[in-house]
Formats: C-alpha cells, structure tokens, sequence
C-alpha cells in the first residue's frame, strides 16, 4: 500500500523473525541434547522460511477477512475469528510436514536422520511462534492503524489541510496516504473475486469434476506405475558437480573396470609389524588367496 500507516512492512519483517525464531530455538535443543549437526541442517532454515512466510500470508489474509464481518467489530473477536480460519489449516500442514520428517529419522544414514530432526523440530517451533508471537504482531499493528500512527517512527500523523496541493510522495511519507482515505477496511482482492466468482463456479461444473476425476486417477495410476519402477541405491557419479574432476573418473572406471566386478579390500584390524619380511609374504599369500 501507498502509506505510510497500512503498508505492513512491520508485520512482513515480523513474519520472516517469526521464522529466525524457529530456526534459533530448534538448533539451539538439538544442540543442547547432542543430536549432531551436519552440513544438510544449513539448507533447513530455508524451508523453515518458506513454510513461516506462507503461514504469516494466511493469518493476515484471515485477519483481512474478519475486518469485512461487522459482528466482528472489536479486537478480541477478529482475533478469535482469525484463529478459527487460520489455525486449522496452518496446524494441518504443519503435523504432516512434522509427521513427514519425523518419519525420515527412522532412516539408517546418520545425516539424514540429523537433517530430519533438526528440520522437524524447527517446523514446530515455526508453529507455535506463529500462532503465538504472530499473532500479537498482528494485534500490535491494528492498534497502531486505529491511531494513525507512522509505521517506522510510531508517531500519529494527521490529515493536513495542505493534502491537496502537496505532492503524492510527500503525502504516503508524512501524512498517511496519497488521498483523504481514511484507515478503514480494504474492499475485496480481485484475485479473491476471481477464484469466488469463476474459479469455483467453474470446478462445480458436473462434466468438469468428472474431467478432474479421470485426470486424477490417470495421475494416481503413473504415480503408482512409477513408484514400482523406482530401484533402491545411489549413483555416487550424481552426486559430483558437472564440471568436477570426479566425474571423468567414474565414466573411466564405469568404461575399463566394470567388467572386474566390485572391488575387494581387505582390513587388518591388528597392529602388524610391516617392516617385517615374514609379515610381507604372509600378508601377500592372503590377498594371492582371497584373488
């Protein structure tokens, strides 16, 4: 928004420290209970903003809406209001995605499990920020629109008398808004209007959802067709960047040495004296008999 009142900019950056948050607080009890870290947790705090972000766009687009019920005229209840929208759905995709890294801990690679206890814990703690310190943000940013205060420095500002004749500029930096506008609710998105009004009528067409029903199960038939394809196991040579010097390596050994078979080492777990003649030849007539 062109204001300096409505604009949100706190409640945004609010939101991605809502995220942080999550991150320092998860880190800091695994850390604290010993579980190790490895270099897959850095990529965790990424997924913890995505998931943060989009539940901050779904409490302030639930808070938006509770604004256009006149009922829900007074803090208290366009809060509870938001909550009743928006926790449902924020606390849904959250216990899947928990749920979901939860259960890759169950996996037999040390890093894996790590990044899958760390990035778990995080998405709770995500969650409870959110519907907790979020939540008073929300609050604490109404307040400050119902006294037309400045969003940066805090102070109220004013319609002046010279609205008119001062530039837009100055007006959405000095005084709250390009217009005599007052701070009230905002109409309808269009993009709200849109999926309202022809997106949904459209899904609820009979010849439609039996379109959407074929597709989703052409889809879900790929899906399993797929999943029975899958074979278990890891290319190292994926791993490698393309311009790598390992991959050169992989491709020569795949081309001259395939043919041999795997190959086969052998680990002496005893001190052995090497310098020894003697332990030479015996060490030698054991690899002469394994070949």
């Amino acid at each position: 928004r062109l204001s300096c009142i409505r604009n949100n900019v706190w409640l945004a950056c609010c939101g991605v420290i809502s995220a942080g948050l999550a991150v320092l607080s998860s880190f800091g009890l695994m850390l604290f209970c010993g579980v190790p870290f490895v270099v897959t947790v850095a990529n965790a705090p990424f997924l913890i903003l995505g998931v943060g972000v989009d539940d901050m766009f779904i409490m302030i687009a639930s808070w938006e809406q509770s604004s256009r019920k006149k009922e829900k005229s007074n803090v208290k209840s366009r809060l509870a209001e938001t909550y009743a929208e928006a926790a449902l759905s924020v606390t849904i995709t959250t216990l899947t995605d928990v749920l979901a890294f939860f259960i890759g801990t169950w996996t037999a690679f040390p890093s894996v499990r790590s990044f899958c206890l760390y990035t778990g814990t995080a998405f709770v703690f995500c969650y409870l920020y959110t519907i907790t310190f979020f939540g008073a943000i929300i609050v604490l940013n109404h307040k400050n629109e119902q006294e037309n205060r400045h969003w940066l420095t805090c102070m109220p500002v004013g319609v002046d008398e010279d609205q008119a004749e001062k530039s837009c500029l100055y007006n959405a930096c000095c005084i709250g808004s390009c217009s005599r506008q007052s701070s009230q609710p905002e109409s309808e998105h269009p993009l709200s209007i849109f999926f309202k009004k022809c997106y949904g009528p459209f899904f609820t067409n009979k010849w439609i959802k039996l379109l959407v029903v074929l597709l989703y199960g052409a889809y879900l038939g790929g899906s399993i067709y797929g999943c029975t394809q899958m074979k278990e196991g890891i290319n190292l040579r994926n791993l490698a960047s393309d311009d790598s010097y390992v991959i050169p390596y992989y491709d020569d050994n795949n081309k001259y040495f395939s043919a041999y078979g795997p190959r086969v080492m052998v680990v002496i777990t005893e001190s052995v004296d090497y310098w020894n003649e003697t332990v030479h030849l015996g060490i030698e007539n054991c690899t002469q008999n394994l070949e």
